[in-house]
């Protein structure tokens, strides 16, 4: 009997399987040593016998997801401000707490942050896990405001000063409309819309607000307000009608705050230690326990604080052992347009046209480049995007869709995700947001502002030549034609039934469905997920989780899945300029109108309004 030939192995295979044991070998060698070293690091702490208690944490800002591109070797040198504290780097130190067994826990102290409500869900999240793991939390703040006491209720206990005032108040959402000034000054925007629903430029077109702006901005405060509501109750044991009713007695001092059961102590940052040092009960091997459920007697010593660098040299350490493979992770941030993205050096307050942007050429380069790595198991794409361009939102969405035929995509959506930032999440194999996320917004609006009026104002005299029905269609000297508008609403039926169709494939809905919920309308990211357009809800290293396992990674530990960050600056197609550089070149930018044309004139998938969270 004769053996059936085997078919031969391609060579590309083989290179592939080489590459992957060598690249095995290496980590195995590599976690070998990082092993003996935390053996080695954590002997000699405990020989030491140090002790810690409470590892501070300053916390505060805007809160980024995820780090930016290390600087260049100018910026370095450059007195630029510091980054910023991101969730991704908060994460990894509360990871390397929740690991260390000769510490109790961390003191929070919250100040001055500037983050969206999704992100300070995230943020809560954090401590949540911190707390799962058997560590204590204690937020020390002096404002007890909506953004800060949301947080510092995911806590065990709340400290303030004296002298804060519990000022959690609400939501507030107020819409300018400014038709009528411009007409003053001889201005006026003439939009074409999908829908009443899709009020990208009502604040232009409209002197007062539409029944159905009106309809989707109760919708979205009434569940916001239904969350924050929810999740500060439980976190303080309470009814959520009890803490209604004190957010409506608002605003009290913080002595007040505490006999409501609001916060759990009233003293100065620097009372903090001898405070703590009366809960805790320390055991004759140096271990610490509450008192309050033990029964022993506190401790007579103030417990011992120290800062995050200075814990670093004290924290027992654990040993993680990383997969082969890894996780990619590309952020969509900020308006969506052609051409490179754009950060500027500083941040701009000007709406729509001051922040970063995403350029279509930028993110297409490193989703080509991601799609050619053989041992990425799986993207997460962070999308943090209120739209822009229709056009660059459909470059992107179908680079994505490309690479999700391939390997798995799971999209996070950050504060907003919302008309570009949803077009280009649709065809991911599955979709996770905050249930505070904003996100919807399928449609497409056409704007272009008239300047005729202001031109007869000043009497200046334009005079055009043109060749060609519709050369003068993207110009500004006379208002719209009924033509020119039929034309404008062709373009933007044509392309919302473009966006309609990702998402009848990417989310396997009908035609009707996705008109029964887009068509403009703007959603929360609870609201969303009743409405099949988001799949869960969760923070980053949920979406990691959630990655690895479409990826059939292991995700028992999965803090231990790799994770690898990629930007533009690596991508080896688009070069941003050092942000030093640039201050001139995108100051010059702006106020030449570049900025503002680039929104002109050209179908938009974009967000009608940024709901701001204080």
């Amino acid at each position: 009997m004769s053996n059936s030939p085997t078919t031969p192995q391609p060579h590309n295979s083989i290179l592939t399987d080489l590459r992957h044991e060598i690249r095995r070998g290496r980590r195995a060698l590599g976690e070998g040593w990082a092993a003996a070293g935390v053996e080695l690091r954590n002997s000699w702490k405990r020989a030491r016998k140090l002790r810690l208690d409470y590892v501070v944490l300053p916390i505060g800002g805007p809160l980024p997801e995820r780090n930016g591109p290390r600087r260049g070797f100018i910026e370095r040198r450059l007195p630029l401000p510091a980054d910023p504290l991101s969730l991704q780097t908060l994460n990894y130190i509360l990871r390397d707490v929740a690991d260390a067994g000769n510490v109790r826990g961390v003191v929070f102290i919250l100040r001055d942050l500037s983050a969206g409500l999704a992100s300070l869900q995230n943020l809560r999240a954090a401590i949540g896990r911190l707390r799962a793991a058997g560590k204590e939390a204690i937020v020390y703040t002096p404002y007890l405001d909506l953004a800060h006491y949301y947080v510092a209720t995911a806590a065990d206990r709340i400290v303030a000063p004296p002298g804060a005032r519990f000022e959690v108040l609400g939501l507030f959402s107020e819409v300018t409309f400014l038709k009528d000034a411009l007409a003053r000054v001889g201005l006026s925007a003439e939009v074409v819309q999908i829908s009443p629903y899709k009020t990208a430029y009502d604040r232009l077109s409209r002197a007062d607000i539409s029944p159905e702006y009106r309809e989707q901005l109760d919708w979205q405060l009434d569940d916001l307000y239904d969350q924050l509501t929810a999740d500060m109750a439980a976190g303080r044991n309470m009814a959520q009608a009890t803490l209604k009713e004190w957010i409506d007695r608002a605003p009290f001092a913080a002595d007040e705050a505490r006999a409501a059961g609001l916060i759990d102590h009233v003293a100065y940052d620097d009372e903090l230690a001898d405070w703590l040092g009366q809960i805790i009960h320390v055991r004759p091997d140096g271990s610490i326990e509450p008192a309050e459920k033990t029964g022993h007697p506190a401790s007579s010593r103030p417990a011992i604080l120290k800062t995050g660098r200075e814990a670093r040299k004290l924290l027992l350490e654990r040993v993680h052992h990383y997969t082969t493979d890894f996780i990619g992770v590309i952020s969509l941030e900020g308006l969506i347009t052609m051409g490179p993205s754009r950060q500027p050096p500083i941040d701009l307050p000007i709406p729509l046209l001051g922040g970063a942007t995403a350029g279509e050429q930028t993110i297409v380069s490193l989703l080509r480049r991601v799609e050619r790595l053989d041992d990425m198991a799986a993207l997460v794409l962070h999308v943090d995007s209120g739209g822009g361009s229709a056009l660059a939102s459909e470059l992107i969405g179908r680079q994505i869709e490309q690479l999700a035929a391939k390997k798995p995509v799971v999209v996070y959506m950050g504060n907003v995700a919302a008309s570009g930032g949803y077009y280009v999440a649709a065809p991911a194999a599955y979709i996770m947001s905050q249930p505070a996320t904003i996100t919807g917004s399928i449609g497409v609006i056409m704007a272009r502002v008239s300047a005729s009026g202001l031109y007869d104002q000043l009497a200046i005299n334009r005079v055009s030549l043109s060749r060609g029905e519709h050369a003068g269609l993207y110009q500004d000297s006379d208002p719209w034609s009924e033509s020119e508008r039929a034309i404008f609403r062709r373009q933007i039926d044509d392309i919302y039934g473009q966006f309609r169709d990702v998402v009848v494939r990417g989310r396997h809905m009908t035609a009707e469905q996705v008109d029964e919920v887009g068509l403009g309308r703007v959603w929360t990211g609870r609201q969303a997920r009743a409405h099949g357009l988001v799949d869960g809800h969760g923070d980053f290293l949920d979406a990691i989780k959630k990655a690895a396992e479409l990826a059939a990674l292991p995700v028992e530990d999965f803090d231990a899945v790799s994770v690898s960050n990629f930007f533009a600056r690596s991508s080896g197609y688009v070069l941003p300029a050092a942000r030093a550089s640039s201050i001139l070149t995108e100051a010059n930018r702006l106020l030449s109108g570049a900025a503002a044309r680039e929104l002109t004139g050209q179908p938009l998938m974009l967000l009608p309004t940024e709901l701001r969270f204080r």
